[in-house]
């Protein structure tokens, strides 16, 4: 079961007691789930970071696939908000699932 997208600005806001984790691909924050039993994640893609449309996309599709091959990982009572980084066009799709488990495993701890 894929989770739902954030789609409001306002749930994207990052609250400084969320805790965070960091790779080189991406930065990843866990907030507790708007609505219960319907956690969601978000991708920030930003121009400032990827000037092209075609980066900003390739960001997002390896986020999704890292994201989808990590769901078990993801808890259910919270939503996770994934800022991409420039690094992020060089990782391989192994790379990146690794890096993923290892961020979410970080953030389950905490």
């Amino acid at each position: 079961m894929i989770r739902d997208t954030i789609k409001k600005h306002e749930d994207f806001a990052a609250d400084d007691n969320d805790p965070t984790a960091r790779c080189a691909y991406f930065l990843v924050r866990k907030k507790p789930a708007k609505i219960e039993n319907d956690a969601r994640y978000g991708l920030i893609v930003t121009k400032k970071t990827f000037k092209h449309a075609v980066d900003r996309n390739r960001a997002k599709r390896l986020l999704r696939d890292w994201i989808c091959f990590n769901e078990k990982m993801l808890q259910p009572d919270s939503d996770y908000v994934f800022v991409a980084r420039r690094d992020i066009l060089g990782a391989s799709r192994e790379e990146g699932r690794v890096a993923m488990k290892k961020a979410l495993h970080f953030l389950k701890k905490q």
